[in-house]
């Protein structure tokens, strides 16, 4: 009784002083700081600033409950800026006070800072590397030796983050990891991703998360998310950045990028644009051997292929505030690539041992690839709650034009050519449409607890023509058994509800993923080919449990699925030599994965992980079909069987003195390969090992150093047994004109030793690789920031870049 009336009391007081109040027309703002786990933030600095000029209005500390309030104020809009030790600075706002109003903000919370204690020092910044729930972050602006660098170059030298030949990057196993920026999946694979990565700069980046436990809001990816977090200033003002780079391995490199932001109280004009060119040795060498009828055949293979590109790639757009808490903007961005290739393939031919005859294939292609990306966007606060809402509408247009000529010459075992060269047209263009809408909503249903929801809808219209044939009397000829017309159409529609909430200690977080897909494929030569019509429910679980300031444990569950690339379902047979080609199969399916993690994590810097998953319809490795009567070999995407996998994960971060400083990773798992009855009869499980680490020297208070480290443990993979690999980089840098600008000399696999070797020895496969990509490069980077030094870089969330990450442009 006592309670009901000191309720209804206290209820009466409020409203007869806020009445009070109002009479008298004062204008003022109010609210309550927090820190974590709803604690109140006594003592706290409350800074208020007008939006507009950023000028300093009034300073007051929180009160005992966390309360603040500023008053007899002019009508005007706000910013709070609060600070605490052992927190970070957090800005919150713009608020509208109107004249007469008694403004209440909702209630700000702040961040605890990270301390780590070297001897008697505290150092409250950010580590490089911090372990959280479900995810990894690099904090990029704290990294030495992202100075300079790429997200691509950060990628690579990112402990936990494997970067192939192939530019395939995984976080989980080998499985490729969806790569976003700023939550959205960025664009095309392989060498095109690649590109788009290279053209982002280490001074517009604030932070990468690797997460291996997504939401149900993140689009499903089997391998894992590593999310690119740009940065973004709060001041108006025109500010940018300068990056060029000049290196030299075997060939020459360089880049140059500008990146530059203008905003306004009503609108934000933003840009970049930046040249890469390069010249770059990828050698491949491959020994097969066939063994038919009792003889035993030796297919020798040297093949070598320089490119020359230049990658353009640019993007503009703008913002305008409609109100305080509405915006809608636009933006167009995208990147023209042209690859000049020449290419020499040595083939010698032995049998029983006997060197029979030699084919020599030159041929110097041209490959261009035109990605442009047009978007409209809405994002709007509904209600003082912050309830929000925020909507998408893409259309992206990727046109690849390949043409190339081939002149295959034969030799006897004398050197004597044998008959006339063979000369063979490959031309193969494509045309790629995409249509992608979504809408997001959220509601923070209460203090603790929040909820999402969206819908996203995508239609992809792929168009592939491949003419293939021998010159006939000085003409062209299109060969009906190589040459096709493929249309490819597919339509995903997707929803997804997301809830999360904190309950004393722990916080949970669990939603679903709901997929439908609809595809068709037409063949000129082979009819329909593809028809599916399928749904996908994809769940997810991640709770954690805070034990205190330092210790967390945390227990993840999700399962998530993975639909074939474009290409990947085209029936097309892709020249390499006569006796080597690549093809799609129209009859791949997707494949699936569930994984459970169970994390314990010590002041957010040691982080321990036992994790398993399993991945069924596998067909992420090389998987090869040999016709031993004709000796040709055809590389083909197969959903060859289930991957069992079980490992251990450790990050521990080590302070040697105040000047040297390291993060070692830890990877070490055991999987098991089940083919499927129709695939063979492999069941083979295989160790493997992965260690990496960086180090950072302190030399000065402007001058730094760095070594960066891999290693990987000989290891199978699907059906082929890898050779260990390994690594090592190194870079100085110097901090130059008031630290504005970045002097950077590095150089890339110092004793050039990176390089992919394996070996398949699988019914009747027998042939070994070693494939080789030019990695040992000296460079030298320069960075300058102009304007104002807090600037915004702005990567908008366009919502169809999924489907963009499947399509496969893979160099050859």
């Amino acid at each position: 009784m006592k309670f009901l009336v000191g309720c209804l009391l206290s209820a009466f007081l409020s409203c007869f002083f806020y009445n009070l109040h109002a009479q008298v027309n004062v204008t003022a703002i109010r609210g309550k700081i927090l820190a974590e786990n709803n604690l109140s933030a006594e003592g706290a600095t409350v800074i208020l600033i007008k939006y507009k000029d950023s000028s300093i209005v009034n300073t007051a500390a929180a009160g005992t409950n966390g309360a603040f309030q500023f008053t007899n104020i002019n009508a005007d809009d706000y910013l709070i800026l609060v600070s605490k030790a052992g927190c970070e600075k957090l800005y919150s706002g713009p608020y509208p006070v109107k004249s007469g109003q008694m403004f209440t903000t909702p209630d700000i919370f702040l961040k605890l800072t990270i301390q780590k204690l070297s001897g008697v020092t505290i150092n409250s910044t950010r580590p490089e590397l911090e372990a959280q729930p479900g995810k990894l972050i690099v904090n990029v602006q704290n990294s030495l030796s992202a100075q300079g660098n790429s997200a691509f170059d950060i990628l690579r030298e990112t402990p936990g983050v494997r970067v192939d030949n192939s530019n395939n990057i995984n976080i989980i196993g080998r499985q490729n990891a969806l790569i976003t920026i700023n939550d959205v999946p960025t664009s095309l694979t392989g060498e095109d991703l690649a590109s788009v990565l290279r053209g982002i700069q280490a001074n517009t980046i604030d932070k990468i998360e690797l997460i291996t436990a997504g939401s149900a809001k993140n689009d499903a990816a089997t391998g894992g998310i590593i999310n690119i977090i740009l940065k973004k200033g709060k001041n108006t003002g025109f500010n940018g950045s300068f990056t060029g780079v000049a290196g030299y391995g075997k060939y020459y490199k360089s880049n140059a990028a500008i990146v530059f932001n203008d905003r306004t109280d009503k609108v934000n004009i933003f840009g970049n644009y930046s040249i890469t060119k390069n010249k770059e040795l990828h050698a491949i060498t491959t020994d097969r051997d066939v063994d038919f009828n009792e003889i035993l055949s030796r297919y020798h293979s040297d093949y070598k292929s320089l490119v020359d590109r230049a990658i353009n790639n640019f993007g503009f757009g703008a913002d305008f505030y409609l109100s305080k808490t509405q915006t809608i903007g636009f933006l167009v961005d995208g990147s023209v690539t042209n690859n000049d290739f020449v290419k020499n393939n040595f083939l010698k031919i032995y049998h029983q041992s006997v060197f029979d005859s030699t084919v020599i294939a030159n041929s110097s292609p041209d490959r261009n690839i035109t990605r442009i990306n047009y978007n409209i966007n809405y994002s709007g606060k509904l209600d003082s709650a912050g309830k929000t809402l925020s909507a998408n509408i893409n259309y992206t247009t990727n046109n690849r034009s390949s043409t190339e000529y081939i002149t295959n010459t034969f030799f006897d075992a004398s050197g004597n050519q044998s008959g006339p060269p063979l000369l063979l047209q490959n031309s193969s263009p494509s045309n790629i449409r995409q249509m992608v809408s979504m809408i997001d909503f959220a509601d923070p249903v209460s203090k603790t607890s929040k909820f999402e929801a969206g819908l996203k809808f995508s239609n992809v219209v792929s168009v592939n023509n491949l003419l293939f044939g021998p010159q006939i009397n000085g003409v062209y000829t299109s060969d009906p058994k190589y040459s096709d017309y493929f249309k490819y159409t597919e339509n995903v529609n997707a929803a997804y509800a997301d809830y999360q909430t904190r309950m004393n200690k722990f916080d949970l977080t669990v939603g679903l993923r709901t997929v439908q897909t609809i595809a068709k494929g037409n063949s000129d030569t082979w009819g329909q080919v593809v028809n599916y019509n399928y749904i996908d429910l994809l769940p997810s679980l991640l709770m954690a449990y805070k034990a205190d300031d330092k210790n967390e444990y945390s227990l993840s569950l999700n399962r998530t699925t993975k639909r074939p690339g474009y290409e990947d379902v085209n029936p097309f047979l892709y020249y390499i030599d006569l006796y080597d080609y690549r093809s799609g199969n129209p009859n791949l399916r997707p494949e699936y994965t569930t994984n459970i993690e169970l994390t314990y994590s010590h002041n957010k810097s040691f982080a321990a992980t036992l994790y398993s998953n399993v991945t069924t319809e596998a067909y992420e490795f090389r998987y090869y079909v040999q016709n031993d009567t004709t000796k040709v070999n055809i590389n083909i995407p197969k959903n060859f069987g289930t991957i069992y996998n079980w490992g251990l994960r450790l990050l521990t971060p080590v302070t040697f003195t105040n000047w040297w400083r390291a993060d070692f990773k830890l990877d070490a798992s055991y999987q098991r390969y089940v083919a499927y009855p129709q695939n063979g009869n492999l069941n083979k499980g295989t160790k493997d090992i992965i260690l990496s680490g960086s180090q950072s020297f302190k030399i000065s208070n402007s001058i730094s150093a760095g070594l960066i480290g891999f290693y990987e443990s000989p290891s199978f993979y699907g059906i082929s047994q890898f050779k260990a690999n390994y690594y090592a980089d190194g870079y100085i840098s110097t901090q130059l004109f008031d630290k504005r600008g970045t002097l950077k000399l590095s150089m890339t696999d110092i004793f050039n030793t990176l390089r992919d070797r394996f070996n398949t020895n699988y019914q009747n496969l027998n042939f070994s690789v070693v494939d080789k990509i030019e990695t040992q490069v000296l460079k030298l980077a320069f960075t300058y920031r102009f304007g104002k030094t807090a600037f915004k870089t702005i990567a908008h969330p366009t919502g169809n870049e999924e489907e963009q990450n499947r399509l496969n442009s893979k160099e050859n």
